[in-house]
């Protein structure tokens, strides 16, 4: 009879390995970002794939301790950093069939923190097969942390041990609602019919973080966040933080999100109601045979 029974799936990770996690990142933030934040020179400072694509000696520093001291703790597991798949974009190719994957943003929001902006943070996700299984969105200013897993709630966490429970916000009519857009990232006529819904909302904004986006959404700041750019390292966590305070995250042609992905939208709302009545905005951002599901 026991055969038929579900197998238990343990978390991705136990109590002990999170606060390690933590700890790594904390670490990697006081030696290599910190240091470094509003001292850049020009010389540590390049780019990416185009001129607002910034990456600094402060991201690739941070990737390498994190990454070394990750793959000390978890031998067996995959671990993805951001600067890593800009030399190596095949390293995505194996995020599908790795039991247990790290995928980092030493530095989200790179733009802000180049221009001594405080938005930026540290992401990591843990995944399995794909799926995102835990998140942790890190604030290397204000030294916290939001943080889930696939099974508990979403908290924001401190160092002094302090904790609360996320919840997002309530929602409501689209003429109340507030969100993020990445206007830039969208190209064409497409962008022309997004800033023109864009009057629709209460408030449309712009953090160039995703870091900070997803915890605003988490901490009820904000109503939605809509996004075509699919990085695993901008997404994984905080989907599933998202999910975790209660909100509701779908592709925008249907489907739950995956690391895996690589083209689609993200739309975060707080509640199906509200996720349905945003995707009908937007549904022209799909191919004309499909329509937005929900």
């Amino acid at each position: 009879m026991s055969d038929t029974l579900p197998a238990h799936r343990p978390p991705a990770l136990s109590p002990a390995q999170r606060t390690n996690v933590i700890n790594i990142l904390r670490r990697a933030a006081r030696a290599e970002i910190m240091p470094r934040y509003r001292g850049l020179t020009a010389a540590d400072i390049d780019t990416k794939t185009g001129p607002e694509d910034l990456v600094t000696v402060a991201d690739t520093a941070a990737e390498a301790m994190i990454t070394r001291a990750l793959q000390l703790a978890f031998p067996g597991a995959l671990v993805i950093g951001e600067e890593a798949v800009a030399k190596d974009a095949s390293l995505l190719d194996r995020i599908a069939g790795a039991p247990l994957c790290f995928i980092v943003d030493p530095v989200d929001g790179t733009w802000n923190f180049a221009r001594g902006l405080s938005v930026f943070g540290i992401i990591l996700a843990v995944t399995q097969y794909g799926k995102p299984a835990f998140g942790l969105i890190y604030d290397p200013v204000m030294d916290d942390w939001a943080i889930a897993d696939d099974r508990s709630p979403a908290q924001m966490q401190h160092p002094s041990g302090k904790a609360h429970d996320l919840h997002v916000s309530g929602g409501g009519d689209l003429a109340d609602l507030s969100g993020y857009i990445p206007l830039y990232l969208f190209k064409g006529d497409r962008r022309d019919k997004l800033a023109a819904a864009m009057a629709r909302f209460g408030r449309v904004d712009n953090l160039r973080c995703s870091a900070h986006e997803y915890r605003m959404l988490a901490q009820g700041h904000i109503d939605f966040l809509l996004t075509e750019s699919l990085n695993p390292w901008d997404h994984a966590a905080g989907v599933l933080i998202c999910q975790q305070a209660g909100g509701h995250v779908q592709m925008l042609g249907g489907g739950d999100y995956d690391a895996t992905l690589r083209k689609g939208h993200i739309l975060a709302a707080p509640d199906k109601a509200t996720w349905q009545r945003l995707a009908k905005v937007f549904d022209f951002l799909l191919p004309k045979d499909a329509g937005s599901a929900g």
